[in-house]
């Protein structure tokens, strides 16, 4: 695992995941945010609160992070993931790539990705 410090954004969304709290969660996103999770895109606060309500607090995830990269500005985090939800066909452990732009202090894009194995 690597040790690099992550945002103070990040951070403050990786905590607020972890207790489950909606509004600490909002508060790391600037007001016109985009989520692409799954390759569902949700822009602004109120769409990124809906899905956060609906996928996140309600099936109580949880979030460990993993490797932390930094890449031309954006932040990687490789998280392990838990919780109420549907893990049918998925890894064990179930890791997704955060890919974070942090700007002014808040998250104004954040990416995630299933990651899968890659086989040489």
């Amino acid at each position: 695992m690597t040790t690099q410090a992550l945002p103070k954004p990040v951070e403050d969304y990786i905590a607020a995941a972890n207790a489950h709290d909606l509004d600490a969660l909002i508060a790391t996103f600037a007001p016109d945010a985009l989520v692409n999770d799954a390759r569902r895109e949700f822009h602004g606060i109120d769409a990124i609160r809906r899905r956060l309500a609906e996928e996140l607090i309600a099936a109580k995830v949880t979030k460990k992070v993993g490797d932390v990269r930094e890449h031309y500005g954006e932040v990687g985090v490789d998280v392990i993931v838990d919780g109420e939800f549907d893990k049918t066909g998925l890894p064990d452990p179930v890791i997704f790539t955060h890919y974070f732009t942090v700007r002014a202090g808040r998250i104004v894009r954040l990416i995630i990705i299933l990651k899968e194995s890659v086989r040489s």
